[in-house]
């Protein structure tokens, strides 16, 4: 590809952009309304995201969330069937669509690649629920698996759990896993994050960059972010967990990001202010991917990739 290619893709991955250009050929329109967006999604993903990978078993069952009930299912690696360690996985999706069947594949690749469980929730939606719902919902599936009455339904040691998620899920990541620091639980093994949002403001270098895409824009956010927050302070370290300034006894963290990405630089400083106050991290920039690449298994290799990397830094700690 041209170098001097202005249409914007010119950065990205051969096959990100083969992807793109055939979205931009086929000139779908807009979803009508929210149902659509969320049924778009799912159609995206089960399109894009390859075979599903063979477990040994994924069962459905239900999560407590005071008194809601959000719906969950639990993937055993194929060749581990019997381990008893954890891997908590929070959904993307922008706080408003995303679900079980949408991160299936994601859940099944990280089950075999990290040799542990993967429990996949469904914490509620916006706009119909907005934060700090789905902090609290976070924080209930997070300690619920860490219980002895979770770890005896999930047949797991709470001492080996691993909690992680992408994007918004990334977001609600690093929040539940400060919250669980003083639960009186035990610790959290390790946080994994992909491309987290971590920042409403909105007003990084790479929020400038990339405003217009390629395929997620600020604007995007602008409506992701509002859907969340819903008028609720965007200084809350619950809100924007770049805000916190107490980030001792986290579990260390393994933080990746999409070069060509508006939330870049979100995950980015999320790396330093980890670094600067002590905490064990590691990072992998994807430098040609952009948002939600990890969905796309079947066409995209590098989602494979970072699923294999997260997944190993899981394996490592629990």
């Amino acid at each position: 590809m041209a170098a001097d290619r202005d249409d914007g893709l010119s950065a990205v991955h051969p096959q990100v952009r083969a992807l793109m250009e055939a979205m931009a050929a086929e000139g779908e329109p807009a979803p009508a309304d929210l149902a659509a967006e969320r049924a778009a999604y799912l159609d995206a993903t089960l399109r894009l995201g390859g075979a599903a990978e063979p477990v040994a078993s994924a069962v459905d069952l239900v999560v407590p969330s005071g008194e809601a009930r959000l719906p969950a299912r639990l993937y055993a690696p194929q060749h581990f069937p019997e381990t008893d360690g954890l891997l908590v996985w929070l959904h993307g999706g922008g706080w408003y669509v995303g679900d079980i069947p949408t991160f299936d594949r994601v859940a099944r690749t990280l089950a075999n690649a990290s040799g542990l469980k993967v429990l996949l929730v469904e914490y509620r939606l916006a706009p119909e629920h907005h934060w700090p719902v789905q902090v609290e919902d976070a924080d209930a599936v997070v300690g619920w698996a860490r219980s002895a009455v979770g770890a005896e339904q999930l047949a797991i040691d709470p001492a080996r759990v691993v909690l992680g998620g992408d994007s918004a899920g990334g977001q609600l990541a690093v929040v539940a896993a400060r919250h669980a620091r003083g639960d009186g639980l035990p610790a959290l093994r390790a946080l994994l994050l992909a491309y987290p949002a971590l920042d409403p403001s909105m007003a990084s270098e790479s929020y400038k960059l990339f405003a217009d895409g390629p395929m997620l824009t600020r604007a995007d956010m602008e409506r992701c972010w509002g859907f969340y927050l819903d008028g609720a302070d965007p200084a809350h370290p619950d809100a924007t967990p770049l805000s916190a300034t107490d980030w001792d006894g986290l579990p260390p963290a393994w933080v990746a990001v999409a070069g060509q990405d508006p939330l870049r630089d979100d995950g980015l400083a999320l790396v330093r202010v980890l670094k600067d106050a002590g905490m064990p991290v590691e990072s992998c920039i994807f430098e040609d991917m952009v948002h939600g690449f990890a969905r796309w298994g079947g066409v995209v290799d590098a989602a494979r990739e970072l699923l294999v990397w997260l997944a190993a830094g899981a394996r490592e700690r629990a």
